[in-house]
């Protein structure tokens, strides 16, 4: 089967269901592909941070996201292994809210718009010929080509899709791996207050989310838990009994069944590829570390930085050369200074004496502490004539 379309994004999660979304708006033929079927579980802290809601506003998507009811945040607290504690204020709105319930509201705001959805649909190739593109896939035992102008990567950072000029991300040299895993838990009241617990090989946070649930997301090294077992819960649970506190915290919890997940190998030194081939969105493009809560924030703002140019594209108005140029100076212009303090403060959380040594510091500085915190987040969003005239 052939199909026709101006443009082919590839990932529906947040990054692909939003420009998907916004370029239909704007009357362009849509294509959105994933290869799994939704809704479905994904492992994600499930927090939305102030810096989003710029974002979201101007994709036209505030009441789509507060329909869903996500938990209000106003504080994050950080409980380290030895007890020692830091809470920070969240300024602005922070909410939590399940990628179950997120990605399902983002796909049928897309299909509104006029996208076309193909679930379950995976990607065996990608051909640029003159100029446009042809993907191929396969559903099933059925295959099919996809004839479009432009292409969009919106597949998560392990994407092994092969198409010429395209290089999927290898693990650097003696780089940490580390793995992801989440489950639902209920059972577990909880504060507006995301918490945070460190303990030795890494780290696991608990997010109140819709519904009465909390979120439990942990970032783990891979090599210091190879014994833990190889279901997601006693992964988790050998984390939780790293830390005394976590394990007193979620004594009474529930895990909330179906709602587990998990994903190796994460690396999270890897330098922003905005551009391989076709402009790559989401954790495709940039990873911050897991604990600045900004990863959502900027797979959404990737999409909003993307579209104009996109349409631009589409309309002939911008060169695939200029396309690429722009993108990319706009991704590193957003993302370089978060990224690099994001790893600068993993990097100094995975260290005992921080751990030891922080809490002392906030107390006697908080501006210090705060000031760390705000290195890693976004700025607002600026409003661009492409939302304005919407």
């Amino acid at each position: 089967m052939e199909h026709y379309a101006d443009v082919v994004v590839l990932g529906g999660g947040m990054a692909g269901s939003c420009i998907a979304k916004a370029l239909a708006d704007r009357q362009w033929e849509t294509a959105l592909i994933d290869r799994q079927t939704f809704p479905r579980h994904k492992v994600c802290g499930e927090f939305l941070s102030p810096e989003t809601q710029s974002t979201l506003h101007a994709l036209g998507l505030t009441e789509t996201v507060a329909a869903l009811h996500p938990q209000r945040i106003e504080r994050a607290r950080l409980i380290f292994e030895h007890g020692g504690e830091i809470e920070l204020p969240i300024p602005g709105s922070a909410w939590g809210l399940s990628r179950y319930a997120m990605d399902e509201a983002l796909h049928s705001a897309a299909m509104q718009a006029g996208a076309q959805l193909h679930l379950s649909t995976t990607v065996t190739g990608i051909e640029q010929r003159g100029k446009g593109y042809t993907v191929r896939t396969k559903q099933g035992e059925n295959t099919s080509l996809f004839h479009a102008r432009a292409v969009i990567a919106a597949w998560g950072a392990n994407s092994r899709v092969a198409h010429t000029g395209h290089r999927p991300n290898a693990a650097a040299s003696g780089q940490q791996a580390y793995i992801g895993v989440k489950t639902h838990y209920d059972g577990l009241t909880m504060e507006p207050v995301i918490e945070m617990y460190f303990f030795r090989g890494g780290y696991l946070g608990l997010c109140p989310i819709e519904d009465g649930r909390v979120n439990a997301a942990a970032l783990l090294s891979r090599s210091k838990f190879a014994k833990a077992g190889k279901s997601v819960l006693s992964i988790l649970e050998s984390a939780v009994q790293r830390n005394r506190r976590l394990a007193a915290r979620l004594a009474a919890a529930v895990p909330s069944p179906g709602t587990q997940a998990a994903i190796a190998p994460v690396y999270l030194q890897r330098k922003p590829a905005p551009w391989d081939g076709f402009p790559r969105l989401g954790d495709a493009s940039a990873m911050i570390a897991p604990l600045c809560g900004d990863g959502m924030s900027m797979a959404l703002r990737s999409a909003a930085l993307c579209a104009p140019l996109a349409d631009s594209y589409l309309r002939g108005n911008l060169s695939l050369q200029d396309w690429e140029q722009r993108f990319t100076q706009e991704i590193l212009r957003e993302f370089s200074g978060p990224l690099r303090w994001g790893s600068v403060l993993q990097w100094l959380m995975g260290k005992p004496v921080t751990q030891q040594l922080l809490p002392i510091a906030a107390r006697i500085a908080p501006v210090l502490a705060n000031g760390l915190v705000q290195a890693t987040r976004l700025k607002p969003l600026e409003t661009l004539e492409f939302y304005s005239k919407r």
